[in-house]
């Protein structure tokens, strides 16, 4: 199967969560015979970064003007089975005229419904859905399930919508040797979000106040310089996927915090929870609804939102804490690798070819 997508990136993995899960998508579908060509314009905020240059049995087209590809896409789009738009992809307007006239099967995969939504319901212009909304798609993916499905169908007019969840690739993201000098007692990979900040602080700052005789690790990027930090919070800026698993074994637990919009939806777990997972690290969450469909808490996974919740989960055994990683790593390598995402993609695909009979 030919897929072409019409992207925000799988070049850079600087300060987006796109990057990644395209990366082990593209892998898995190139293992199972498939090929993407996947369209990204370069965008000066991620050259300076960009940490991959080829795809697996696929092609990665960089450009910086649409008109400079349109021919080109125009000619790929015609001989793919599948052509797809994103959300974020910079030139969306003219990539979903061009895929919508296709007679390939028509997939719209938005990764960031719950901010879709959000703007959508705030009057706020979402720059990658047109004025039709999502109505002239013969598939619309979604990385959040739940409720955010029935809103992409009455507010968007999306007539199939089916959750394509995130997952990771374990060839990437798997145990690794603790690094010295990445050591702490929790830790956290992220890049800075004003809409996570009052649980980082919650759930990482305060902790650290109160326990000055710990330590706590930051990584990630676009951190402002008014960041609350204290003398035992250390910082790394953005580290590559490749970097993730020593970060991850070098604390005794690691954080994840969802974005407002996210949590509040419920029903999107982040890429950065099955990264951390897979490496075996033991994995403190804050909750949102539907998180018990991916992972067990307080089996597989721990839940705090409160600094009183993280000190009484960093005062768990050693034990206790590597038994938790070791059930959440098993949890993801059953049900949250690419590769098994690769397989839902293709039954997805192949299910919708079928046209959608309405009810007398």
């Amino acid at each position: 199967m030919r897929i072409v997508v019409f992207g925000l990136t799988i070049s850079s993995s600087w300060g987006n969560g796109h990057a990644t899960l395209w990366r082990g998508l593209c892998r898995a579908l190139a293992r199972r015979g498939h090929s993407v060509v996947f369209y990204e314009r370069d965008l000066p905020f991620y050259a300076p970064h960009r940490d991959l240059t080829e795809i697996p049995n696929g092609r990665l087209v960089l450009f910086s003007d649409w008109e400079e590809i349109r021919a080109r896409a125009a000619r790929d789009v015609a001989e793919a089975e599948v052509a797809m738009v994103t959300s974020y992809c910079p030139d969306a307007g003219p990539a979903t005229d061009l895929v919508l006239g296709a007679s390939a099967l028509r997939v719209f995969y938005d990764l960031d419904t719950p901010v879709t939504l959000d703007r959508l319901r705030r009057g706020e212009a979402v720059a990658y859905v047109g004025p039709d909304g999502l109505r002239g798609f013969d598939l619309v993916l979604s990385y959040t399930g739940g409720p955010a499905l029935d809103g992409l169908r009455t507010e968007l007019g999306a007539a199939r919508v089916t959750p394509l969840y995130g997952h990771v690739d374990p060839e990437v993201h798997r145990p690794a040797a603790a690094q010295a000098h990445d050591a702490a007692d929790l830790s956290y990979l992220g890049t800075y979000a004003a809409d996570r900040q009052a649980k980082v602080v919650s759930c990482l700052v305060e902790p650290a106040r109160r326990r000055p005789d710990r330590r706590f690790l930051i990584g990630g990027a676009q951190y402002p310089p008014d960041f609350p930090w204290t003398d035992n919070i250390f910082f790394v800026r953005h580290l590559g996927p490749r970097e993730h698993p020593a970060f991850y074994a070098s604390s005794r637990l690691t954080l994840n915090v969802t974005r407002s919009a996210m949590a509040a939806m419920g029903w999107c777990p982040s890429g950065r929870l099955f990264e951390a997972t897979a490496c075996g690290a033991a994995v403190l969450s804050d909750a949102f609804d539907g998180l018990d469909a991916f992972y067990r808490p307080g089996d597989e996974i721990l839940l705090a939102e409160t600094p009183e919740a993280v000190l009484t989960a960093l005062d768990r055994s050693d034990a206790e804490l590597r038994r938790i990683a070791e059930a959440g790593r098993a949890r993801t390598l059953a049900d949250h690798t690419a590769d098994r995402r690769a397989v839902e993609l293709e039954a997805i695909l192949d299910s919708a070819r079928t046209p959608i009979v309405m009810e007398a």
